[in-house]
């Protein structure tokens, strides 16, 4: 019996049920894994509490002394839960975590065992740097690198059956000091959005002494039966379907949209809910997706940092729960073809240590301009800076998803809505005219007028902008679901940082030439809508005409990870990231060639799944058919059955053939395509060989012949789990 029908047969026999805890409230449970604030108060000194209070806010170095404080208490908090063992948890740019596990347990010099956990090894840990991807910025032989604590992050404890390990959030840098890591180049990010966040929120009220970027993302995932997924090689080492044939039944009817939620899936999704509230994942929604078989989870917003590491955490939970559940989580953005693929919308938004979000019209004429200066700076940001931003979000996953079924296509684009397009034509049209301080024209422009105070109600949303604006904050919605949301995250805030800066200086400018200060921002706010008015749009991104029209204002549309990867590297770039001090000339170059590694990898391996799949599954089932249905012909020519009876074998049977001919050339012809990419050495050449000459060249052609043929075979012969079994049989 086949993998398949095994699969299908101990599914239908499957009794089998996990239990999930139970607590009558979230809250009882909340954190309980967490070094909280509150729990660092009760296990810490006032001299290690303060200190570490310190460095989470005011972002200061600790002290090696006060170090060993911390440590002392976070041994002794670990210790009382069980733990034995702890790990530096950081995440390198293989798009995975990592971790090596130490314990506490050490000998000292005279043979006496204790258990221990000093400063230094808190603050500081040696993981082997060579085996990461650097792009080039560490040789094999060069092993060092250091992972450093983070302690805006809090430590976690990760319950993994009846172990559990002690995790420090850390960086990952390079033995001579460059960031091998998502994290690290993220919080500098942070640093440079915040300085200059602040100085123009300096001119409105200056009582605010930080902003702090906000992140709210959403996690889209299919869930399908493990064994089923086991009996799938593709799903296996590439996380989605190579093959498959569309089901009679896909999303068309909108069923299983908000619909009630599976029973099995219900539990899994109560089950990694808990484990999640216990490290502090502040989830908030759950709910069926559009496709069979997908569904959505959301957290409550949280600093950027923060939310990025909890989003990092929950997916490998996610992946790890449903093992109990005997399901499995896909997070690849297009797992089948024909439906909806995954994303992770990021949320964002900037909130002051005054309580204000900054991208939330205020009460009054004057909150509702610091409002104005924040909204119009992100859209010229996105203008300015779009090819980052569509650079940010490539993966050879997300190449398969942008552009249809509910992604935005590869066009970055702002969508606003009626009344804020409305309010920015208004300034614009006043372009020219004079301001001066009996027009008080700023103050009289009251938003309120023309906007609701309640934004999110008041106007659509747009499926297809990537980049749309949704009441009091912006939602960049080309985010893959298996990305990292640092990736997306660190080249947002950077560009706003400059942006900013850029801002406040051209602000300056007018008003050291005399000019009253709500005028002169008035003038550089009507500038940069100007500027930047070319990324609004507001209709189907989907149509062939905002691809025209995309083109005629000059939008990039790359839809290709290797050429997106190409604005990384750009002098504008380069320029960008150093003068933010988030990324150097070398870590930048360095993450463009890990990029186009990446891609080259993902693709020569869906290649390699492709082969193996048609030439040891696929063509020995439908050759077994044709043998069968090769004897029926003959038998029934044996007997003396006039050949018109049997016209419709002779068709089914010259339909395979056609098939199985077309689709092993195919698969050959790949193969010396692949021989070829695989002696250049230049990655960008490669990476756009492997995209154009393997992936375009087959990919398609060979899926539609072994589709084709999975219609036509015997079904009991099929080893492959149709798309009717995955999607629809839990």
């Amino acid at each position: 019996m086949s993998l398949r029908l095994q699969a299908l047969k101990n599914l239908t026999n499957s009794t089998t049920e996990v239990a999930v805890p139970f607590s009558p409230k979230i809250t009882a449970i909340f954190g309980e894994n967490v070094f909280t604030l509150k729990t660092a108060r009760e296990y810490l000194s006032d001299e290690g509490y303060k200190s570490l209070i310190t460095s989470i806010k005011g972002g200061r170095k600790i002290d090696r002394t006060v170090a060993n404080q911390i440590a002392n208490g976070l041994r002794a908090w670990a210790e009382s839960k069980g733990v034995t063992h702890f790990t530096h948890w950081f995440q390198p740019l293989t798009g995975t975590t990592a971790e090596k596990h130490d314990s506490f347990f050490t000998i000292k010099s005279d043979g006496t065992s204790i258990e221990e956990f000093d400063g230094a090894a808190l603050i500081q840990q040696e993981p082997d740097a060579s085996s990461f991807p650097s792009g080039g910025l560490r040789a094999t032989f060069e092993a060092r690198g250091y992972t450093a604590w983070d302690p805006s992050s809090p430590a976690f404890i990760m319950e993994i059956g009846n172990g559990r390990t002690l995790c420090i959030p850390t960086i990952f840098v390079s033995y001579t000091g460059e960031s091998l890591d998502y994290k690290s180049p993220l919080l500098k990010a942070l640093v440079a959005l915040d300085k200059a966040a602040v100085d123009v929120c300096n001119y409105f009220d200056k009582n605010i002494t930080k902003v702090t970027p906000t992140l709210g993302w959403e996690q889209e995932y299919f869930v399908i039966d493990e064994a089923l997924a086991n009996a799938r090689p593709d799903l296996v080492l590439a996380d989605r379907t190579v093959y498959g044939a569309a089901p009679a039944k896909g999303q068309q009817l909108e069923d299983h949209y908000f619909g009630s939620i599976p029973e099995r899936v219900y539990a899994f999704m109560r089950d990694y809910e808990a484990e999640s509230y216990k490290l502090g994942i502040p989830l908030r929604t759950r709910h069926n997706e559009v496709a069979p078989s997908q569904f959505e989870c959301a957290p409550i917003f949280e600093e950027v940092n923060l939310a990025v590491d909890h989003n990092t955490l929950l997916m490998d939970v996610m992946s790890r729960v449903a093992k109990r559940h005997k399901l499995k989580v896909l997070l690849h953005e297009k797992p089948f073809a024909g439906i909806n693929g995954s994303g992770k919308h990021n949320n964002w938004s900037m909130a002051t240590d005054t309580g204000v979000n900054l991208l939330a019209p205020g009460k009054t004429p004057k909150t509702n301009l610091m409002f104005l200066t924040f909204f119009v700076n992100t859209i010229k940001a996105v203008h300015d800076y779009s090819d980052l931003l569509r650079a940010a979000i490539a993966s050879a996953g997300n190449d398969f998803r942008l552009g249809a079924n509910e992604a935005p296509p590869a066009i970055i684009s702002v969508f606003i809505g009626e009344y804020l397009s409305k309010v920015l034509s208004e300034i614009e049209g006043r372009v020219g005219e004079k301001f001066d301080e009996q027009d008080e024209a700023i103050l009289k422009l009251d938003l309120h007028r023309s906007i609701p105070e309640l934004l999110l109600d008041n106007t659509d949303r747009n499926r297809t902008s990537p980049f749309a604006f949704t009441g009091n904050k912006f939602e960049f919605r080309a985010v893959g679901s298996a990305a990292n949301c640092a990736n997306a995250m660190t080249a947002l805030n950077t560009i706003m940082a400059e942006t900013l800066r850029n801002f406040k200086k051209e602000v300056d400018e007018l008003i050291d030439k005399g000019e009253k200060k709500e005028v002169a921002l008035m003038h550089v706010i009507q500038k940069a809508i100007v500027e930047s008015k070319a990324v609004l749009f507001e209709g189907d991104g989907y149509s062939d005409d905002w691809q025209n029209e995309a083109e005629g204002r000059q939008l990039p549309n790359v839809k290709t990870t290797p050429l997106a990867l190409d604005a990384m590297i750009t002098d504008k770039a380069k320029n960008l990231f150093k003068k933010n001090g988030v990324y150097t000339h070398s870590e930048l170059e360095a993450r463009h060639e890990i990029e186009l590694e990446k891609y080259i990898k993902k693709v020569q391996i869906e290649a390699r799944l492709m082969g193996d799949l048609a030439t040891n599954h696929i063509l020995p089932a439908a050759i077994k058919y044709q043998n069968t249905l090769i004897t029926n012909v003959l038998g029934l020519k044996q007997i003396g059955v006039a050949e018109e009876t049997f016209s419709a074998q002779r068709e089914m049977l010259d339909k395979i053939t056609e098939h199985i001919n077309t689709i092993k050339t195919n698969v050959s012809l790949m193969v010396e395509a692949r021989k070829v990419c695989n002696n250049m050495t230049d990655s960008r050449e490669k990476a756009i060989a492997y995209n154009t000459e393997v992936k375009d060249k087959f990919f398609d052609e060979i899926r539609y012949h072994v589709d084709k043929l999975e219609l036509l075979v015997d079904d009991t012969l099929w080893p492959l789990p149709k798309y009717r079994e995955l999607l629809f049989l839990r």
